[in-house]
Parts: structure tokens; C-alpha cells; sequence
């Protein structure tokens, strides 16, 4: 896919200090030789959204909204090349990509509808108290590969409408579909209020270490956030870190199989698995196990693995070579410590392929259960009473979120009420919406993002108590 790329800095679209070269994952060709940005770039970003920041502070909510909306309008005019290109550098299904564009958008829409008045904690005749939201100045967004314009559409509108500015850093390997809305924006949002500058994963230290970022929202793996949360502790700056999970999926006894497996399915292998909240292991009751897991590897078996670009294909490559070796890996733990009853193959092509995978007869104490998989292998876990399935699915550090899988409703709720993590689904699994705020758990992550709960992440309690 041709195209010309540039970084964003300070409302200019500008050349990298070098250059590095994108892959398309489901060939392993290179598809594009992309900006890569320096230190030196990376100071100028923050410098110039610093230098903004006071502007855009003082600017009128409703003038904010407005340029969330052509933002919104900007996204949507580019749809299906934004997808295309998507795909391209990420490997996802077009049909995903298309509905990430659209997420985005929406993202930004919905952020447009939110409201930052002043509450009246108090008005006697002893005192007037009001409650302020402030902006906290300049925010650092550090973007996984995963969902490249999804997880920057989590947190740049909400950022921009408290009153922030803000330096966004995509992740190494899909660069270029930012970087075309970065193209995008450049004469839609004021200069220096977005600001984005790539790199080679090398510059996410001198980011968040930055003297003059107030806040950094992260995603990634809880590894790398364990090293950002190292960081941002050295001067105090705000933060957010979403992280990764371990999402356990239990099936109660009333469940029919046939009717929960296609839901269970999807929400394990969409994006191949690479999603932070998916489905990652399974607990069937032992009298519906073996049921159950003839469902799913029947519908692991008919899912077409393919370049995301050819029509019908469900289940596309691995994003990236990295991530490629660790999923083998628990390929093998699953060949040696379980029964690949469908998939567990590597195909001979080029790309990072993996077959959808299903795993049964295979416990806890296993790399393939106890740790984040990341990718389109599904352990299925057989278990006697309900007590020890949560039990079971409450032991790990991890409580991003969680399933339950019924069909009587109110015993699902009493189910999901008991498990620890910050989301629990019933009958589905990692529904999003711009209006529902997300948080994780235990290592999951700290601080909450998108809806109203995720605005006030990006605002400072400002309390003015009036004597009267």
C-alpha cells in the first residue's frame, strides 16, 4: 500500500529524524517505510502541546465539542481507506478494521455529549462550596498494536475535552493508520493540542519520564506497566494504566451449549485473541463439558484463517513477529499438557498464521491457562461444583474481566457479582461502548477509561469553599 507519511507536531506534518519500515503480518513484505521519530522530535511534541495547553484550556467546552465533531467527521470521510490500511499493518478481518474506524468515531462523538459543570457541594448560610474540574496540562497516550485507532479514540477525546493537550506515541509495529489520522486532524484541531511522533520502542521512557507531561495513559502488557507506573512515580504525574487479563469464562449447568458457543467463540478469537479483554479460558461444567467442546471446535474448525483483506475471512494472521513466537510457544504447552481437539497447527505460508486452536482436558498449573495467551488458543476447563469454578477463575493476579454464561439471568448475576474483576458479561464477552467506563482489577490495571468515569480521570479536583 503506497502512501506518504509524516508525523505531527505542533499542527505541521513533518518528516522523521529517520525512518523504519512497516509489515503487513499476513505476508511478512514490508508495505510502507514510515516516520520514525527521535528524542529530539519527541521534546518538540511536548513542548508544543505545552505551549498550547493554556489556549486550549481557556477555550469554551462548547468549542471543544466542536472539534470533536470534525474530528469525528474527518475519520468518517476516510472510512474504508482508513480500514484498508488498517488491516494492512494490523492483520485483522476489513470487516473489523471498518468497525474500529467506526468506533472511533463514535468515540469522539460520544465524548462531544459529555458535560464538566460545576457541582454545589454545599450553599448555607455558612458557606458556598463548589466542586471544579480542572485540566491537568499535557498528556502522554502510549498505544498498543492491538487496536491502533480504538485505544487512541479511549483516550484523546476525553483528554481534549477536559481541557488537555496531548503527544500521542502508536506502537512500533502499526504506525501508519495514526499516522493518517494524524494527516487528518492537522487542520481540524488547533496547532500543538494533538500531537503525534512514532519510534521504534525506544522512546517510552523519555515520554513518560517527561518533566512536562502531567499524565500518562497507558495499554499494554502489565510487564511494560509495571515499568511506566516506575516511571510516572518519580515526579508524581497522574496516570492510567490498562493492562492485560486473563479473562475467565464460566458456563453453568442450565447453559445450552449450542446456543452460548458461537458467543463464547467470538469473544476468544476476535482479533485473534490479541484483545486485552478476551475470553482466555473457559470453565464447562463436566456434565456439559464434552458437549461443549465438540461446539467449539466445530466452529474453530470452519473459521477461515487468512489475509484480512480476502473476503471471508474470520480469523486473520498474528499482528507481529514477537508475538508470533510467544503464542508457539503456548502452542506447544497446550500439545504437552493437553488434547488439541481442533487446529494446533502451524501452516506452512508465509505470515504469522496460527489455526484457531481448542484445548481441552488440560488444568490449572499449565503456561496456557495460568498466563495471557494472546492469541486463538482457547484451554476449556472441566469443574464439579460452582463454588470451585469461581474459586478457579478468581485465582490469578489478573481481573481485567470475566463471563458468565447462562440461562437463567438473575443466577448469572449472582454468579458475576463474585468474581473479581473489573467487568463480568453475561451471555457475551468484551462488549464496549463509549458510555460504559472501563477498569481493571488486581494487575489488570489502575484508574478507569472511556465514559464519564474516564473524563474525570483526565481532570484535577479543583474544591473553592466561599465564606458567606
Amino acid at each position: 500500500m503506497s502512501g506518504e507519511y509524516k508525523l505531527l507536531i505542533d499542527g505541521k506534518l513533518v518528516d522523521g529524524d529517520s525512518t523504519m519500515d512497516v509489515l503487513n503480518p499476513a505476508t511478512e513484505a514490508r508495505i510502507a517505510t514510515c516516520p520514525r521519530g527521535s528524542a529530539r522530535q519527541l521534546n518538540e511534541a511536548v513542548a508544543a502541546a505545552k505551549k498550547a495547553f493554556p489556549k486550549w484550556a481557556n477555550t469554551s467546552l462548547d468549542e471543544r465539542r466542536k472539534v470533536l465533531i470534525r474530528v469525528a467527521e474527518a475519520v468518517e470521510s476516510r472510512r474504508e481507506e482508513m480500514a484498508r490500511l488498517l488491516t494492512s499493518e494490523q492483520g485483522k478481518p476489513l470487516k473489523e478494521a471498518q468497525g474500529e474506524v467506526d468506533i472511533t468515531a463514535s468515540f469522539f462523538r460520544h465524548a462531544a455529549s459529555l458535560s464538566l459543570d460545576p457541582k454545589v457541594l454545599e450553599d448555607s448560610n455558612a458557606r458556598r462550596v463548589e466542586l471544579h474540574r480542572r485540566p491537568l496540562g499535557v498528556i502522554a497516550a502510549i498505544i498498543p498494536w492491538n487496536f491502533p485507532l480504538m485505544i487512541t479514540a479511549f483516550k484523546v477525546p476525553l483528554a481534549l475535552l477536559a481541557g488537555n493537550t496531548i503527544v500521542v506515541k502508536p506502537a512500533a509495529t502499526t504506525p501508519l493508520a495514526t499516522l493518517m489520522f494524524g494527516a487528518l486532524i492537522a487542520d481540524v484541531v488547533p496547532a500543538g493540542v494533538i500531537n503525534i511522533v512514532t519510534d521504534a520502542n525506544d522512546l517510552g521512557d523519555v515520554l513518560t519520564g517527561h518533566p512536562d507531561v502531567a499524565k500518562v495513559a497507558f495499554t499494554g502488557s502489565s510487564a511494560t506497566g509495571l515499568k511506566v507506573l516506575g516511571n510516572v512515580a518519580k515526579s508524581m504525574k497522574r496516570f492510567t494504566l490498562e493492562l492485560g487479563g486473563n479473562d475467565p469464562g464460566i458456563v453453568l449447568q442450565d447453559a445450552n451449549p449450542k446456543d452460548v458457543a458461537p458467543g463464547i467463540f467470538q469473544g476468544a478469537f476476535f482479533n485473534t485473541g490479541q484483545v486485552c479483554l478476551a475470553l482466555k479460558r473457559l470453565y464447562v461444567h463436566e456434565s456439559q463439558y464434552d458437549a461443549m467442546c465438540d461446539e467449539l471446535a466445530k466452529l474453530a474448525r470452519e473459521a477461515v484463517l487468512g489475509d484480512g483483506l480476502q473476503q471471508g475471512t474470520v480469523v486473520g494472521p498474528l499482528q507481529n513477529a514477537t508475538q508470533y513466537e510467544k503464542v508457539k510457544a503456548y502452542l506447544s504447552d497446550a500439545h504437552a499438557n493437553g488434547k488439541v481437539i481442533a487446529g494446533g497447527n502451524v501452516p506452512d505460508r508465509p505470515g504469522y498464521f496460527i489455526q484457531p486452536t481448542i484445548v481441552k482436558d488440560i488444568e490449572e498449573g499449565t503456561k496456557l491457562v495460568d498466563e495471557e495467551q494472546f492469541g486463538p488458543i482457547l484451554p476449556i476447563l472441566k469443574y464439579r461444583t460452582l463454588d470451585e469454578a469461581i474459586a478457579r477463575a478468581n485465582a490469578t493476579d489478573y481481573g481485567l474481566g470475566a463471563s458468565v454464561w447462562s440461562s437463567d439471568r438473575a443466577r448469572a448475576k449472582e454468579v458475576a457479582l463474585k468474581l473479581e474483576a473489573g467487568t463480568v458479561f453475561i451471555n457475551k464477552h468484551a462488549d464496549i461502548a463509549p458510555h460504559i467506563p472501563q477498569a481493571g482489577a488486581k494487575s489488570s490495571g489502575l484508574g478507569v477509561e472511556i465514559g464519564e468515569e474516564g473524563l474525570l480521570e483526565y481532570t484535577q479536583v479543583q474544591v473553592v469553599n466561599e465564606a458567606l
